[in-house]
């Protein structure tokens, strides 16, 4: 540090600022720098991750190790010099908390969120009345990208909306992941009236019992329940798919209930309608038509 310091005398010289100020600026200067080096060939190894998930929750980690050792180096670099600064702070103290106190409770509910995880990255959340999936939490801020509302399955909108981390504590939030990752969804088959029921149900269970991804689900929802029953009490008497039966004005609805991922709900549903269109047209199955 001897060059620093005959270079902290010539500038002193120059601008009649301190030495020891000028000291301490570049002895910060060079610390950050060291710390910044560090962090972009941590990013350069971690980009090399095939995993992209992985390779995102490394980087945060990354980021936030890098942004805790800036601030000890600060700390460190001015410590002698800290207790001064935190005398002139005591006076003004109350306009800063006021100033900041939104900053102040988005920080902590940051915090909150980090350790009680009420979302997580991926979740599938409804929150303000926005829906869509978790792709980014903050310390003071999560993102969500968005899910269409008016498309009856979700798909994203391809609009990622920034909200305050304090809105988990003034809104109701409904997490579609937690827990357990599937939901039931259900499909309603109309049929007419004087239809042979059972023959109609049997072609129903046959077609998604064979779908690929539904006939896997209620074995992963067991042992998800199986591994949550000491937190939430949660459990169901009906894994499979099941076929409701129910007369409506001049029809009967058949409903075919089925565990699913959130995600995959609207490409599941369109297989499935599909298969009923093709053995409506082999005449497997009638459908009702007003």
């Amino acid at each position: 540090m001897y060059k620093v310091k005959q270079i902290s005398s010539f500038l002193s010289d120059i601008t009649t600022v301190n030495e020891i100020y000028i000291y301490l600026f570049i002895r910060t200067i060079i610390f950050l720098f060291i710390v910044f080096i560090l962090k972009q060939i941590s990013l350069k190894i971690i980009k090399k991750i095939k995993d992209s998930k992985k390779e995102y929750i490394y980087s945060q980690r990354v980021r936030v190790i890098s942004a805790i050792l800036k601030t000890l180096i600060i700390i460190f670099v001015w410590a002698d010099y800290i207790k001064n600064i935190l005398t002139l702070i005591t006076f003004i103290s109350a306009a800063f908390t006021i100033a900041l106190r939104e900053f102040i409770f988005n920080f902590f509910a940051g915090l909150y969120i980090k350790i009680k995880k009420p979302i997580s990255l991926e979740d599938r959340i409804e929150i303000d009345g926005i829906k869509g999936d978790v792709v980014n939490i903050k310390m003071m801020n999560f993102e969500v990208l968005e899910v269409d509302e008016d498309t009856k399955r979700g798909q994203s909108t391809g609009i990622i909306i920034n909200f305050p981390n304090t809105t988990i504590f003034r809104e109701p939030l409904k997490n579609y992941s937690k827990a357990f990752k599937y939901i039931w969804d259900e499909i309603i088959v109309k049929v007419p009236l004087d239809s042979d029921i059972a023959k109609a149900k049997g072609v129903l269970y046959k077609i998604i019992n064979n779908n690929e991804i539904i006939k896997t689900i209620p074995n992963k929802m067991k042992k998800q329940l199986q591994t949550i029953n000491t937190e939430y009490r949660i459990y169901y008497n009906q894994y499979e798919p099941v076929i409701y039966t129910e007369v409506v004005d001049n029809c009967i609805e058949l409903q075919i209930r089925y565990l699913i991922h959130p995600k995959k709900a609207r490409f599941v549903a369109s297989t499935i309608w599909n298969k009923i269109l093709e053995a409506y047209k082999n005449k497997e199955l009638e459908l009702y038509k007003s």
